[in-house]
Protein backbone atom coordinates (compact mmCIF):
# COMPACT_ATOMS: atom_id res chain seq x y z
CA UNK A 1 0.00 0.00 0.00
CA UNK A 2 1.39 3.37 -0.98
CA UNK A 3 1.77 6.20 2.02
CA UNK A 4 -0.57 8.56 0.28
CA UNK A 5 -3.83 9.59 2.05
CA UNK A 6 -5.53 6.33 1.89
CA UNK A 7 -5.79 6.05 5.53
CA UNK A 8 -8.49 5.59 7.78
CA UNK A 9 -7.25 8.33 10.01
CA UNK A 10 -7.70 10.73 7.14
CA UNK A 11 -10.05 8.77 5.05
CA UNK A 12 -13.00 11.34 3.58
CA UNK A 13 -15.61 10.96 6.65
CA UNK A 14 -18.20 11.58 3.62
CA UNK A 15 -16.93 8.64 1.65
CA UNK A 16 -17.29 6.49 4.51
CA UNK A 17 -20.61 7.51 5.37
CA UNK A 18 -21.77 7.39 1.79
CA UNK A 19 -20.49 4.01 1.68
CA UNK A 20 -21.93 2.60 5.01
CA UNK A 21 -25.54 4.12 3.89
CA UNK A 22 -25.28 1.87 1.10
CA UNK A 23 -24.50 -1.25 2.76
CA UNK A 24 -27.14 -0.71 4.90
CA UNK A 25 -29.66 -0.21 2.28
CA UNK A 26 -28.21 -3.58 0.45
CA UNK A 27 -27.96 -5.41 3.59
CA UNK A 28 -32.16 -4.35 4.22
CA UNK A 29 -33.13 -5.32 0.23
CA UNK A 30 -31.16 -8.68 1.11
CA UNK A 31 -32.90 -9.34 4.20
CA UNK A 32 -36.27 -8.52 2.41
CA UNK A 33 -35.24 -10.68 -0.53
CA UNK A 34 -34.54 -13.56 2.04
CA UNK A 35 -38.00 -13.63 3.43
CA UNK A 36 -39.70 -13.21 0.11
CA UNK A 37 -37.75 -15.90 -1.08
CA UNK A 38 -38.54 -18.57 1.87
CA UNK A 39 -42.46 -17.59 1.43
CA UNK A 40 -42.31 -18.65 -2.03
CA UNK A 41 -40.12 -21.66 -1.78
CA UNK A 42 -42.32 -22.86 1.65
CA UNK A 43 -45.40 -21.65 -0.36
CA UNK A 44 -44.07 -23.90 -3.25
CA UNK A 45 -43.68 -27.29 -1.64
CA UNK A 46 -47.22 -27.23 0.05
CA UNK A 47 -45.06 -25.89 3.76
CA UNK A 48 -46.00 -24.08 6.62
CA UNK A 49 -44.34 -20.55 6.99
CA UNK A 50 -43.60 -22.12 10.55
CA UNK A 51 -41.43 -25.06 9.30
CA UNK A 52 -37.93 -25.07 9.84
CA UNK A 53 -35.81 -23.85 8.19
CA UNK A 54 -37.93 -21.31 7.47
CA UNK A 55 -38.52 -20.04 10.40
CA UNK A 56 -35.26 -19.50 11.35
CA UNK A 57 -35.08 -17.73 8.24
CA UNK A 58 -37.58 -15.11 8.65
CA UNK A 59 -36.15 -14.17 12.62
CA UNK A 60 -32.47 -13.74 10.92
CA UNK A 61 -33.72 -11.62 8.53
CA UNK A 62 -35.91 -9.39 11.29
CA UNK A 63 -32.88 -9.59 13.38
CA UNK A 64 -30.31 -8.30 10.06
CA UNK A 65 -33.74 -5.55 10.13
CA UNK A 66 -33.51 -4.57 13.52
CA UNK A 67 -29.53 -4.71 13.28
CA UNK A 68 -30.03 -2.59 10.22
CA UNK A 69 -32.10 0.46 12.45
CA UNK A 70 -29.66 0.33 15.12
CA UNK A 71 -27.00 0.76 12.04
CA UNK A 72 -28.80 3.84 10.72
CA UNK A 73 -29.11 5.43 14.51
CA UNK A 74 -25.43 5.88 14.95
CA UNK A 75 -24.84 6.43 11.19
CA UNK A 76 -26.76 9.56 11.27
CA UNK A 77 -24.61 10.57 14.58
CA UNK A 78 -21.76 10.77 11.83
CA UNK A 79 -19.16 9.52 14.78
CA UNK A 80 -16.75 6.43 15.57
CA UNK A 81 -17.77 5.42 11.28
CA UNK A 82 -14.62 3.36 11.23
CA UNK A 83 -16.04 1.42 14.49
CA UNK A 84 -19.59 0.97 13.00
CA UNK A 85 -17.75 -0.49 9.40
CA UNK A 86 -15.78 -3.35 11.53
CA UNK A 87 -19.10 -3.98 13.70
CA UNK A 88 -21.30 -4.42 11.10
CA UNK A 89 -19.27 -7.08 8.86
CA UNK A 90 -17.63 -8.21 12.03
CA UNK A 91 -21.76 -9.01 12.63
CA UNK A 92 -22.58 -9.84 9.33
CA UNK A 93 -20.20 -13.11 9.42
CA UNK A 94 -21.96 -14.39 12.36
CA UNK A 95 -25.24 -13.49 10.94
CA UNK A 96 -24.23 -15.35 7.48
CA UNK A 97 -22.81 -18.81 9.57
CA UNK A 98 -26.42 -18.97 10.96
CA UNK A 99 -27.65 -18.63 7.77
CA UNK A 100 -25.23 -21.55 6.79
CA UNK A 101 -26.06 -23.80 9.66
CA UNK A 102 -29.81 -23.22 9.13
CA UNK A 103 -29.49 -24.38 5.65
CA UNK A 104 -27.97 -27.74 6.00
CA UNK A 105 -24.28 -26.90 7.43
CA UNK A 106 -21.98 -28.28 5.11
CA UNK A 107 -24.47 -28.88 2.18
CA UNK A 108 -26.28 -25.37 2.41
CA UNK A 109 -25.39 -23.20 -0.80
CA UNK A 110 -24.92 -19.92 1.29
CA UNK A 111 -21.43 -20.53 1.85
CA UNK A 112 -21.02 -17.38 -0.55
CA UNK A 113 -21.93 -14.95 1.52
CA UNK A 114 -19.21 -15.03 3.37
CA UNK A 115 -17.42 -13.90 0.03
CA UNK A 116 -19.83 -11.37 -0.39
CA UNK A 117 -19.13 -9.75 3.26
CA UNK A 118 -15.42 -9.72 2.36
CA UNK A 119 -15.95 -7.69 -0.49
CA UNK A 120 -17.86 -4.84 0.87
CA UNK A 121 -15.29 -5.19 3.74
CA UNK A 122 -12.47 -4.42 1.56
CA UNK A 123 -14.70 -1.14 -0.02
CA UNK A 124 -14.81 -0.29 3.72
CA UNK A 125 -12.06 -0.90 5.55
CA UNK A 126 -9.20 -1.76 2.67
CA UNK A 127 -6.92 -4.73 3.34
CA UNK A 128 -6.61 -4.60 7.14
CA UNK A 129 -10.21 -4.99 7.31
CA UNK A 130 -10.62 -7.89 4.55
CA UNK A 131 -8.28 -10.04 6.14
CA UNK A 132 -9.76 -9.57 9.53
CA UNK A 133 -13.23 -10.32 8.02
CA UNK A 134 -11.64 -13.41 5.87
CA UNK A 135 -10.24 -14.51 9.84
CA UNK A 136 -13.23 -14.49 10.98
CA UNK A 137 -15.40 -16.01 8.24
CA UNK A 138 -12.46 -18.57 8.08
CA UNK A 139 -12.32 -19.20 11.71
CA UNK A 140 -16.79 -19.78 12.26
CA UNK A 141 -16.96 -21.80 8.73
CA UNK A 142 -14.11 -24.57 10.53
CA UNK A 143 -15.19 -24.32 13.79
CA UNK A 144 -18.98 -24.73 12.21
CA UNK A 145 -18.38 -27.98 10.78
CA UNK A 146 -16.35 -29.49 13.51
CA UNK A 147 -18.54 -29.03 15.97
CA UNK A 148 -20.84 -30.63 13.69
CA UNK A 149 -18.58 -33.52 12.59
CA UNK A 150 -17.38 -34.47 16.55
CA UNK A 151 -21.41 -33.89 17.32
CA UNK A 152 -21.11 -31.27 19.69
CA UNK A 153 -23.68 -29.46 18.36
CA UNK A 154 -26.77 -31.35 16.91
CA UNK A 155 -27.64 -31.21 12.79
CA UNK A 156 -30.13 -28.13 12.78
CA UNK A 157 -32.65 -30.15 10.48
CA UNK A 158 -32.14 -33.48 12.50
CA UNK A 159 -30.41 -35.06 9.89
CA UNK A 160 -28.05 -37.76 10.38
CA UNK A 161 -24.50 -36.32 11.62
CA UNK A 162 -22.04 -35.38 8.98
CA UNK A 163 -19.25 -37.70 10.57
CA UNK A 164 -21.10 -40.54 9.21
CA UNK A 165 -22.49 -39.66 5.89
CA UNK A 166 -19.26 -37.50 4.60
CA UNK A 167 -15.62 -38.60 4.32
CA UNK A 168 -13.33 -36.99 7.22
CA UNK A 169 -10.91 -35.85 3.71
CA UNK A 170 -14.39 -34.50 2.08
CA UNK A 171 -14.69 -31.98 4.86
CA UNK A 172 -11.08 -30.88 5.66
CA UNK A 173 -10.62 -30.45 2.05
CA UNK A 174 -14.09 -28.10 1.78
CA UNK A 175 -12.90 -26.22 5.06
CA UNK A 176 -8.96 -25.73 3.08
CA UNK A 177 -11.05 -25.04 -0.04
CA UNK A 178 -13.56 -22.35 1.89
CA UNK A 179 -10.77 -20.95 3.76
CA UNK A 180 -8.78 -20.02 0.75
CA UNK A 181 -11.44 -18.62 -1.10
CA UNK A 182 -12.12 -16.06 1.70
CA UNK A 183 -8.52 -15.00 1.57
CA UNK A 184 -7.85 -15.02 -2.22
CA UNK A 185 -11.28 -13.12 -2.20
CA UNK A 186 -9.87 -10.74 0.39
CA UNK A 187 -6.57 -10.40 -1.38
CA UNK A 188 -7.85 -9.84 -4.84
CA UNK A 189 -10.63 -7.10 -3.56
CA UNK A 190 -8.23 -5.03 -1.62
CA UNK A 191 -6.16 -4.78 -3.82
CA UNK A 192 -8.77 -3.52 -6.30
CA UNK A 193 -10.37 -1.09 -3.96
CA UNK A 194 -7.42 0.50 -3.00
CA UNK A 195 -6.96 0.96 -7.05
CA UNK A 196 -9.96 2.16 -7.16
CA UNK A 197 -9.56 4.83 -3.91
CA UNK A 198 -6.33 5.73 -5.32
CA UNK A 199 -7.86 6.51 -8.94
CA UNK A 200 -10.47 8.44 -7.14
CA UNK A 201 -8.20 10.17 -5.12
CA UNK A 202 -6.07 10.96 -8.20
CA UNK A 203 -9.36 11.95 -9.99
CA UNK A 204 -10.01 14.50 -7.14
CA UNK A 205 -6.77 15.94 -6.70
CA UNK A 206 -6.55 16.63 -10.73
CA UNK A 207 -10.10 18.29 -10.52
CA UNK A 208 -9.39 20.22 -7.65
CA UNK A 209 -5.90 21.38 -8.81
CA UNK A 210 -7.65 22.42 -12.62
CA UNK A 211 -9.97 24.41 -10.60
CA UNK A 212 -7.12 26.42 -8.65
CA UNK A 213 -4.96 26.73 -12.26
CA UNK A 214 -8.35 28.25 -13.73
CA UNK A 215 -9.19 30.19 -11.20
CA UNK A 216 -5.28 31.81 -10.54
CA UNK A 217 -4.63 32.19 -14.73
CA UNK A 218 -7.30 35.24 -14.64
CA UNK A 219 -5.36 36.96 -12.35
CA UNK A 220 -1.41 36.30 -13.69
CA UNK A 221 -1.19 39.24 -16.66
CA UNK A 222 -2.93 41.61 -13.77
CA UNK A 223 -0.32 40.55 -11.16
CA UNK A 224 2.48 40.84 -13.43
CA UNK A 225 1.72 44.17 -14.54
CA UNK A 226 1.45 45.27 -11.07
CA UNK A 227 4.74 43.89 -9.85
CA UNK A 228 6.60 45.26 -13.08
CA UNK A 229 5.16 48.88 -12.21
CA UNK A 230 6.11 48.47 -8.28
CA UNK A 231 9.38 47.35 -8.86
CA UNK A 232 11.10 50.11 -10.77
CA UNK A 233 9.55 53.23 -8.28
CA UNK A 234 11.27 51.26 -5.36
CA UNK A 235 14.18 50.91 -6.46
CA UNK A 236 14.53 54.57 -6.91
CA UNK A 237 12.87 55.08 -3.61
CA UNK A 238 15.46 53.10 -1.90
CA UNK A 239 18.34 54.40 -3.77
CA UNK A 240 17.34 58.30 -2.84
CA UNK A 241 16.97 56.76 1.18
CA UNK A 242 20.54 55.17 1.07
CA UNK A 243 21.79 58.24 -0.34
CA UNK A 244 20.08 60.98 1.96
CA UNK A 245 20.98 58.10 5.25
CA UNK A 246 24.74 58.98 4.29
CA UNK A 247 24.07 62.28 5.56
CA UNK A 248 22.22 61.84 8.36
CA UNK A 249 24.07 61.46 11.42
CA UNK A 250 23.96 57.96 12.98
CA UNK A 251 21.54 57.16 15.52
CA UNK A 252 19.77 60.12 15.30
CA UNK A 253 15.78 60.68 15.13
CA UNK A 254 16.10 61.14 11.09
CA UNK A 255 18.57 58.35 11.09
CA UNK A 256 15.78 56.04 12.87
CA UNK A 257 13.21 56.70 10.79
CA UNK A 258 15.23 56.02 7.69
CA UNK A 259 16.28 52.51 9.26
CA UNK A 260 12.36 51.70 9.07
CA UNK A 261 12.18 53.08 5.63
CA UNK A 262 14.47 50.76 4.08
CA UNK A 263 13.70 47.98 6.24
CA UNK A 264 9.91 48.46 4.82
CA UNK A 265 11.37 48.90 1.14
CA UNK A 266 13.11 45.22 1.52
CA UNK A 267 9.85 43.82 2.82
CA UNK A 268 7.88 44.94 -0.34
CA UNK A 269 11.05 44.45 -2.36
CA UNK A 270 10.41 40.46 -1.25
CA UNK A 271 6.48 40.84 -1.93
CA UNK A 272 7.74 42.04 -5.48
CA UNK A 273 9.72 39.19 -6.03
CA UNK A 274 7.23 36.82 -4.41
CA UNK A 275 4.34 38.06 -6.81
CA UNK A 276 6.71 37.75 -10.01
CA UNK A 277 7.19 34.30 -9.09
CA UNK A 278 3.99 33.60 -8.39
CA UNK A 279 2.76 34.97 -11.70
CA UNK A 280 5.77 33.50 -13.55
CA UNK A 281 8.32 30.72 -12.42
CA UNK A 282 11.51 30.13 -14.09
CA UNK A 283 12.19 26.62 -14.91
CA UNK A 284 15.36 27.84 -17.11
CA UNK A 285 17.47 26.02 -14.08
CA UNK A 286 15.30 22.84 -13.83
CA UNK A 287 17.64 19.49 -13.29
CA UNK A 288 17.61 16.71 -12.45
CA UNK A 289 16.63 16.43 -8.66
CA UNK A 290 17.04 13.27 -5.82
CA UNK A 291 13.92 13.51 -3.54
CA UNK A 292 15.22 11.85 -1.11
CA UNK A 293 18.40 13.90 -0.74
CA UNK A 294 16.30 17.16 -1.40
CA UNK A 295 14.06 16.38 1.58
CA UNK A 296 16.93 15.10 4.20
CA UNK A 297 18.78 18.36 3.41
CA UNK A 298 15.35 20.50 4.35
CA UNK A 299 14.31 18.47 7.16
CA UNK A 300 18.37 18.45 8.74
CA UNK A 301 18.06 22.59 8.12
CA UNK A 302 14.49 22.17 9.83
CA UNK A 303 15.38 20.77 12.60
CA UNK A 304 18.46 22.99 13.53
CA UNK A 305 16.51 26.03 13.42
CA UNK A 306 15.96 26.65 17.91
CA UNK A 307 12.04 27.71 16.75
CA UNK A 308 11.38 24.10 16.02
CA UNK A 309 14.44 21.81 17.27
CA UNK A 310 12.36 21.19 20.64
CA UNK A 311 9.16 20.23 20.06
CA UNK A 312 8.87 19.08 16.81
CA UNK A 313 9.46 15.42 15.43
CA UNK A 314 9.69 14.44 12.10
CA UNK A 315 9.16 11.05 10.52
CA UNK A 316 10.58 10.05 7.15
CA UNK A 317 9.76 7.07 5.11
CA UNK A 318 10.94 7.68 1.62
CA UNK A 319 11.72 5.50 -1.25
CA UNK A 320 14.96 6.40 -2.23
CA UNK A 321 16.75 6.61 -5.83
CA UNK A 322 13.49 8.67 -7.16
CA UNK A 323 14.20 11.82 -9.13
CA UNK A 324 12.29 15.00 -10.64
CA UNK A 325 13.08 17.94 -13.04
CA UNK A 326 12.79 20.99 -11.36
CA UNK A 327 14.68 24.29 -10.00
CA UNK A 328 16.26 22.91 -6.95
CA UNK A 329 15.81 26.04 -5.57
CA UNK A 330 12.14 25.59 -6.05
CA UNK A 331 12.13 22.09 -4.58
CA UNK A 332 13.68 23.09 -1.29
CA UNK A 333 11.48 26.78 -1.37
CA UNK A 334 8.16 24.47 -1.73
CA UNK A 335 9.35 21.31 0.82
CA UNK A 336 10.65 24.28 3.92
CA UNK A 337 7.23 26.65 3.14
CA UNK A 338 5.27 22.96 3.42
CA UNK A 339 7.21 21.82 6.66
CA UNK A 340 7.36 25.01 8.11
CA UNK A 341 3.52 25.16 7.76
CA UNK A 342 2.56 22.11 9.25
CA UNK A 343 5.09 23.02 12.30
CA UNK A 344 3.07 26.53 12.87
CA UNK A 345 -0.58 24.39 13.06
CA UNK A 346 1.16 22.05 15.64
CA UNK A 347 0.72 23.94 19.11
CA UNK A 348 3.34 22.68 22.02
CA UNK A 349 5.18 19.10 21.13
CA UNK A 350 3.58 17.13 17.88
CA UNK A 351 4.67 14.98 14.99
CA UNK A 352 4.99 15.50 11.09
CA UNK A 353 5.91 12.62 8.52
CA UNK A 354 7.06 13.32 5.26
CA UNK A 355 6.03 10.13 3.05
CA UNK A 356 7.79 9.80 -0.69
CA UNK A 357 6.61 6.89 -3.11
CA UNK A 358 6.21 5.87 -6.96
CA UNK A 359 3.51 2.98 -6.89
CA UNK A 360 4.07 0.92 -10.02
CA UNK A 361 7.22 4.25 -11.48
CA UNK A 362 4.19 6.35 -12.55
CA UNK A 363 3.93 9.56 -10.77
CA UNK A 364 6.47 10.87 -7.56
CA UNK A 365 3.80 11.11 -4.76
CA UNK A 366 5.23 13.58 -1.56
CA UNK A 367 2.59 13.42 1.16
CA UNK A 368 3.26 15.99 4.40
CA UNK A 369 1.32 14.95 7.01
CA UNK A 370 0.97 16.77 10.35
CA UNK A 371 -1.17 16.06 14.01
CA UNK A 372 -1.96 20.11 14.45
CA UNK A 373 -4.96 22.31 14.86
CA UNK A 374 -6.18 21.11 11.07
CA UNK A 375 -7.61 23.93 8.83
CA UNK A 376 -11.03 25.31 9.50
CA UNK A 377 -13.44 24.18 6.39
CA UNK A 378 -14.38 28.14 5.74
CA UNK A 379 -10.82 28.83 5.46
CA UNK A 380 -10.12 25.56 3.70
CA UNK A 381 -11.44 27.09 0.15
CA UNK A 382 -9.10 29.71 0.07
CA UNK A 383 -5.83 28.78 1.34
CA UNK A 384 -4.28 28.33 -1.82
CA UNK A 385 -5.95 31.93 -3.18
CA UNK A 386 -3.26 35.25 -3.48
CA UNK A 387 -2.94 37.32 -0.85
CA UNK A 388 -5.04 35.30 1.14
CA UNK A 389 -3.49 34.26 4.96
CA UNK A 390 -4.73 34.24 8.40
CA UNK A 391 -1.26 34.94 10.09
CA UNK A 392 -0.84 38.86 11.52
CA UNK A 393 2.22 39.46 9.21
CA UNK A 394 1.65 36.72 5.95
CA UNK A 395 1.41 38.26 3.14
CA UNK A 396 -0.88 35.02 1.84
CA UNK A 397 1.29 34.29 -0.79
CA UNK A 398 3.38 31.10 0.16
CA UNK A 399 0.48 28.29 -0.69
CA UNK A 400 0.12 30.46 -4.04
CA UNK A 401 3.15 30.42 -5.17
CA UNK A 402 3.85 26.68 -4.40
CA UNK A 403 0.84 25.72 -6.51
CA UNK A 404 2.65 27.78 -9.04
CA UNK A 405 5.38 25.98 -8.72
CA UNK A 406 4.22 22.71 -9.03
CA UNK A 407 1.99 23.27 -11.37
CA UNK A 408 4.73 25.14 -13.29
CA UNK A 409 6.78 21.20 -13.90
CA UNK A 410 3.73 19.86 -14.19
CA UNK A 411 2.68 18.36 -11.14
CA UNK A 412 -0.34 18.91 -8.81
CA UNK A 413 -1.27 19.41 -5.11
CA UNK A 414 -4.07 18.98 -3.10
CA UNK A 415 -4.62 18.44 0.75
CA UNK A 416 -6.69 17.27 3.31
CA UNK A 417 -7.77 18.12 6.45
CA UNK A 418 -9.46 17.29 9.51
CA UNK A 419 -10.07 19.53 12.52
CA UNK A 420 -8.31 18.73 15.68
CA UNK A 421 -6.49 15.74 14.11
CA UNK A 422 -4.18 17.44 11.72
CA UNK A 423 -3.55 18.71 7.83
CA UNK A 424 -2.20 16.13 5.01
CA UNK A 425 -0.67 17.59 1.69
CA UNK A 426 -0.17 15.47 -1.08
CA UNK A 427 2.12 16.50 -3.79
CA UNK A 428 2.33 14.69 -7.30
CA UNK A 429 5.24 15.23 -9.46
CA UNK A 430 6.55 13.71 -13.26
CA UNK A 431 8.59 11.06 -12.57
CA UNK A 432 12.43 11.63 -14.09
CA UNK A 433 13.79 8.62 -12.53
CA UNK A 434 16.28 6.53 -14.66
CA UNK A 435 14.58 3.44 -15.41
CA UNK A 436 17.96 1.87 -14.51
CA UNK A 437 18.00 3.30 -11.15
CA UNK A 438 16.71 0.44 -8.17
CA UNK A 439 13.92 1.50 -6.05
CA UNK A 440 14.66 1.08 -1.76
CA UNK A 441 12.53 2.16 0.95
CA UNK A 442 14.40 4.49 3.93
CA UNK A 443 12.50 4.94 6.82
CA UNK A 444 13.56 7.31 9.66
CA UNK A 445 12.05 9.27 12.47
CA UNK A 446 14.58 12.63 13.49
CA UNK A 447 14.19 14.30 16.54
CA UNK A 448 16.59 16.92 17.47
Amino acid sequence: MDNRIITHSFQNNSDLYIQIKWIILARVVFAIVLIFSSLFFSTNDNLSILVQPFLSLYNMASVVLILSIFYIFWLNRKKGLLALAYLQTIVDTSLVTGIIFVTGSFESVFTFLYLLVIIYASMLLLQKGSFVLATFSSLQYGLLIELEYYRIIPPFLGQYPISLTIDQNQIIYRIIITISACFAVAILSSILSLQLKSARQDLKITQEHLKRVEKLAAMDELISGIAHEIKNPLASLSGSIQLLKEDTQSGSYQDKLMQIILRETERLKQITNDIRLFAKPSIINASLVDMTQAIGDVVTLFLNTPEWKTRIQITTKLERDLFVTIDPVHLKQILWNLVKNAAESIENKGKITIGLNSPRNKRIYLTIRDNGVGIDPVKANHIFDPFYTTKPEGTGLGLSIIHRIIDTYEGMIDFESIPGKGTIFTLIFKNATPSTAPHQNFSQTTKS
